[in-house]
């Protein structure tokens, strides 16, 4: 079903290790293909999202439009591997603390504008800048930008960030520490480009759809809440004349029963899910149309670690060991989830030694009994039940867990944990979780780069996507440690350290590592749905005729 990429190729200069474009990156459609006449690609995203500035945004729902209107100084292909995008090849310092991209000469704005790395140079600096308040301006701290952590915090101003740009063309980078892998970060999008002349003129209004102004491969023309978004392709796209889709339609279908309806009606040529009662059947029904590819994402719960009775580490310890994970990943989803007892995947780049904690080794009486004896040390018995309530955003699949979930712990705890489930929209449920107004909350994280950092740094003590509120000196110095590492072998070490750390803390309840099952139409040809880090680009999409 996907179609072939050519690989990117790298050219190994005395100096600098340079990335040199391969000659085709858009859609590559086979020679004798005949194409549909109408070329609208219709998906479900979920969802609405919460905003179109990509600096004012962190979940899927947003990712899955912006990262289509805008681009970044990379991409990746079919299988997540790191291709140019605005950068056409870049280059890295023999340390690694200092890269340089060469922008495309053709890159412009959706307005014909050109686009220069001084526009990266402004972004940049507005997503460091605390007026900002980017929920990811932690984001250049990953990246150890030079001077990140002092201007987001304000003791900075945001022109001592370490960027600049040489000429109209070319942009550098200077880190702080090496970061052999500093190019996959440049994927993400809250690292694209913002139009400064558009934000000026009028603020926050920026994103209106008459205001607008970006420079990916298609452009929004249509935003009814809570009902689609409609993209057309952008006509100063560098890559214009291999974008095939003359449209592409985002609904924010929240329940699978509903997706599932509109797909077999014909109204969806892609899912965003499907419902777990009905998939073996379907598997079974639509063999060539149901895709089940793993992905770089955990399914959690995370405590509010700063206000009781989760500021307690023994009672955060015993709900996580009283979970029975296998009932969830087996009879709730049964998807192919596998059951975690990390938040970060071992199978990602750099996890390799995480191993889960001893716990996970026990029967699942042991367990209880061990949890039920924390709780008690803790205060909580039959006659002092431990009360509090689970926070999920609206989900056929998310409610599920959560009514598993608290059966699973009323069972396992012997009637001593009380749980009441609150759902919220998305936009509400975000908010929730941001201002601390909830005590567990269902969350799910999936890798912005292929690299066990992107999972690590969520849980530093300064990172803005920590919603969990925990802090931890000794977790926060094993992280800075491996920055320093020399090689990859120590690196893992301190990764698996930093598991050890967040195991022994609890911060969090692992609950399964990801499957992202989809059905997508066999007419659909270029979606890249074994992308592990579910970066989906539409201008590799076409329909064939049907």
């Amino acid at each position: 079903m996907q179609r072939s990429f050519k690989k990117t190729l790298f050219a190994l200069t005395v100096a600098m290790s340079t990335f040199a474009s391969p000659v085709l990156l858009s859609a590559e459609i086979p020679q004798g293909t005949k194409l549909d006449a109408t070329q609208h690609f219709r998906i479900n995203n979920g969802s609405d999202p919460s905003s179109l500035d990509p600096h004012k945004i962190e979940g899927a729902p947003e990712g899955n439009i912006v990262r289509n209107i805008f681009e970044t100084l990379v991409i990746s292909d079919a299988q997540g591997n790191i291709i140019p995008g605005v950068a056409e090849k870049w280059e890295h310092s023999p340390d690694y603390k200092v890269w340089t991209f060469y922008l495309r000469p053709n890159a412009k704005w959706s307005n014909g504008e050109p686009l220069t790395a001084d526009d990266f140079v402004y972004s940049f600096q507005r997503l460091a800048d605390p007026l900002t308040a980017s929920p990811y301006a932690s984001y250049l701290d990953y990246l150890q930008l030079l001077n990140a952590d002092d201007v987001i915090s304000g003791k900075k101003p945001v022109t001592d960030l370490g960027i600049k740009a040489l000429n109209q063309h070319t942009l550098q980078l200077t880190l702080s520490e090496s970061i052999p892998y500093a190019d996959k970060l440049m994927e993400h999008y809250v690292l694209a480009p913002v139009n400064k002349k558009a934000i000026e003129k009028y603020g926050d209004k920026w994103t209106n759809l008459n205001h607008i102004v970006t420079n990916g491969a298609f452009v929004p023309i249509t935003w009814i809440i809570n009902e689609k978004i409609e993209l057309v392709p952008n006509p100063n796209y560098w890559d214009k004349d291999k974008v095939v889709l003359q449209k592409v339609t985002f609904y924010p279908i929240s329940l699978s029963k509903p997706e599932l309806d509109r797909y077999r009606s014909g109204d969806l040529d892609a899912t965003e899910t499907m419902p777990t009662e009905m998939f073996h059947r379907l598997k079974n029904q639509y063999l060539s149309e149901v895709f089940v590819p793993k992905a770089l994402c955990t399914g959690l719960y995370e405590f509010n670690n700063q206000k009781p009775p989760f500021n307690n580490p023994k009672v955060r310890q015993a709900i996580s060991m009283a979970l029975d994970r296998n009932i969830i990943t087996d009879k709730v989803l049964g998807q192919g989830q596998v059951a975690s007892y990390n938040f970060t995947p071992n199978y990602i780049s750099g996890g390799e030694k995480i191993k889960a904690p001893e716990w996970a080794s026990w029967s699942q009486d042991k367990r209880n009994q061990v949890a039920l004896q924390l709780l008690k040390e803790a205060g909580y018995d039959k006659n002092h039940p431990l009360t509090f309530s689970l926070l999920y955003n609206t989900s056929d699949d998310h409610k599920k867990v959560a009514v598993a979930f608290t059966s699973i712990l009323r069972k396992n705890l012997q009637g001593v944990v009380n749980v009441k489930m609150i759902n919220q929209e998305w936009k509400t449920y975000l908010d929730s979780r941001h201002q601390g107004n909830y005590e567990l909350a269902r969350a799910g994280w999936c890798a912005d780069y292929n690299e066990a950092t992107t999972f690590l740094t969520y849980f530093l003590s300064d990172s803005s996507n920590n919603t969990a509120f925990y802090k931890s000196k000794t977790f926060d110095d094993i992280i800075a440690q491996a920055y320093k590492a020399q090689d990859d072998e120590e690196r893992a070490k301190f990764y698996a350290k930093a598991e050890e750390q967040l195991s022994q803390d609890a911060p969090l309840i692992p609950v399964y590592y990801y499957v992202k099952p989809k059905m997508i139409k066999p007419y659909v040809k270029g979606f890249a749905v074994n992308n592990p880090t579910l970066n989906y680009y539409l201008k590799d999409v076409y329909i064939i005729a049907h």
